[in-house]
C-alpha cells in the first residue's frame, strides 16, 4: 500500500517533470498545437505548470464561437460591460459557444463575468481559468444528447462553482486541476426548467482549498461518476459528491446527503485519495 508519504514524492517528482517539459518547450519555441500536445495536455497527475499567456485582449462584447476557436493561448479578460465586481450574476460570457462549438488553447482572467457559455454541447479543450469570477463555465443545452466536455486546463481562485450545470445532458470533466474553489461541478439546485443531468469527473487534481466536488440532485435522477481524483494540501474536508433536492421555485435546494450511494453517487472510496 503506498504511504501518504509516497504519493507526495510521487506527485512532487510530476510536477517536477512538467514544469521541465515546459521549459524545454519554451526553449525550442514550440506554440500552438505542438504545445498543447507535448505539454498542457499531459494527465492530470502531472499537475503544476500553468501556461504562460501570449499577450492579453480586453473583451467588452462576447465572442460568439460556432465550429472551433484556438486562442494560442493568449489572455482573455472581461472588460466593459462585461465586467463587474466578483460573483455579480447577469454580466454574460467573454465566450458563447454555440452547439457543437470547439473553444481551445484560451487562457481566461474574468472576474465579474462567466468565462464561457455553452448553448449546447460543446467542447473545452486546454482552457485555463487563472481567477474564476462569477462561473468558468455554464452549461445550457436543452437537449437529452448534449455532451460537454472539458479536457486538460484549470481554474484558480473560484469563490462559487467552476462549472455550472444548468442544461440537459451529460458534462465529461477529465485531466482537469482546480485550485482554491468552491464546487467543481454542479446541477442548477433552482433552475425554473430543471432536468435528469449526468457529470462524469475522471482524473483530475484538485489542491485544497474547496468544499465539494460534484453536487446533484436526486429527485431529477441526476448522477455522478467520479474516477481516478486526486486531492493535494488539507483536502480532508472537500465532499465528493453531495445528494440535494432540487426544484424550479427559485428556494434553496434541500441537501439529503453525501458519499457513494451506488445510485445517483457512483464512485468507491479508493476512486479519490488525499495526500
Amino acid at each position: 500500500m503506498t504511504t501518504r508519504a509516497q504519493r507526495r514524492r510521487i506527485h512532487r517528482r510530476r510536477v517536477q517533470r512538467r514544469r521541465t517539459l515546459a521549459g524545454l518547450v519554451t526553449a525550442l519555441g514550440m506554440t500552438g498545437a505542438a504545445l498543447t500536445t507535448s505539454v498542457l495536455l499531459a494527465p492530470a497527475g502531472a499537475a503544476g505548470a500553468w501556461p504562460e499567456p501570449s499577450g492579453g485582449t480586453a473583451v467588452t462584447e462576447s465572442i460568439e464561437v460556432s465550429g472551433t476557436f484556438d486562442g494560442s493561448l493568449k489572455r482573455y479578460r472581461a472588460g466593459g460591460e462585461l465586467r463587474g465586481d466578483r460573483q455579480e450574476e447577469g454580466k454574460g460570457a467573454v465566450f458563447t459557444l454555440k452547439d457543437g462549438a470547439v473553444l481551445t488553447n484560451v487562457v481566461l482572467n474574468t472576474p465579474g463575468a462567466v468565462g464561457v457559455r455553452c448553448l449546447g454541447s460543446c467542447t473545452l479543450r486546454n482552457v485555463w481559468w487563472e481567477d474564476v469570477g462569477e462561473e468558468a463555465a455554464t452549461f445550457e443545452g436543452t437537449s437529452a444528447d448534449a455532451v460537454y466536455t472539458v479536457t486538460g486546463g484549470g481554474a484558480r481562485h473560484a469563490a462559487g462553482r467552476v462549472f455550472q450545470f444548468n442544461g440537459m445532458g451529460k458534462v465529461v470533466l477529465r485531466g482537469f486541476e482546480a485550485d482554491d474553489f468552491g464546487e467543481l461541478v454542479g446541477s442548477c439546485g433552482n433552475c425554473r426548467t430543471q432536468y435528469r443531468r449526468s457529470v462524469i469527473v475522471h482524473d483530475v487534481d484538485l489542491t485544497a482549498p474547496g468544499k465539494r466536488i460534484a453536487a446533484i440532485n436526486v429527485n431529477y435522477g441526476d448522477t455522478a461518476e467520479l474516477r481516478d481524483i486526486r486531492i493535494h494540501g488539507d483536502g480532508g474536508d472537500i465532499e465528493p459528491c453531495v445528494r440535494y433536492l432540487g426544484n424550479n421555485s427559485g428556494a434553496e435546494p434541500a441537501r439529503t446527503g453525501s458519499g457513494p450511494d451506488g445510485i445517483n453517487c457512483r464512485y468507491a472510496p479508493g476512486n479519490v485519495s488525499f495526500d
